[in-house]
């Protein structure tokens, strides 16, 4: 998303310095969150025991997570349902977002589009935004994350 918010940067004429100047201001402002639908892949990651991968498929326990400033993968929430954790995600990104409808919005996924459309058509529901690039995970976090994995980023206060 950074390299893309740079391109267009220079694009709109501005120059290196501008740009790299850009880039340093926004990087700590990029928001990365995101939900999986199978708690065994976390377990198999060693992010999570056995009993609670157990428990929590069990229960119908979606995380919702996101990246802090140290890269560390920090849990947040605990939604029951998938639904409940799409909109948890759509929540954190209204409680955060810097002036969300004028931003291109980033989403990636585990092949699971239909909750991609869910994501955004709540996301245009209820911040206005209307630009959204939609990517598939890639394969070394797809092997982390899963089938099922779902990860929205903007730009926002802080990371």
């Amino acid at each position: 998303m950074l390299v893309y918010l740079a391109c267009k940067k220079k694009e709109a004429g501005a120059s290196l310095e501008e740009v790299a100047d850009f880039v340093r201001e926004t990087r700590d402002h990029l928001c990365h969150w995101f939900t999986v639908d199978d708690l065994m892949f976390l377990f198999r990651g060693g992010r999570v025991s056995r009993t609670s991968a157990w428990a929590g498929t069990l229960l119908n326990i979606k995380p919702v997570m996101h990246v802090d400033n140290e890269g560390r993968l920090v849990p947040v929430e605990k939604a029951r349902g998938r639904r409940k954790a799409i909109k948890a995600l759509v929540d954190h990104m209204e409680q955060t977002a810097i002036d969300p409808a004028n931003q291109t919005i980033f989403i990636t996924h585990g092949d699971c589009i239909e909750d991609v459309v869910l994501l955004e058509s709540e996301i245009k529901k209820r911040l206005g935004c209307t630009e959204f690039v939609v990517n598939y995970v890639d394969p070394v976090i797809g092997a982390h994350s899963g089938p099922g994995t779902l990860a929205l980023f903007f730009v926002g206060e802080h990371k």
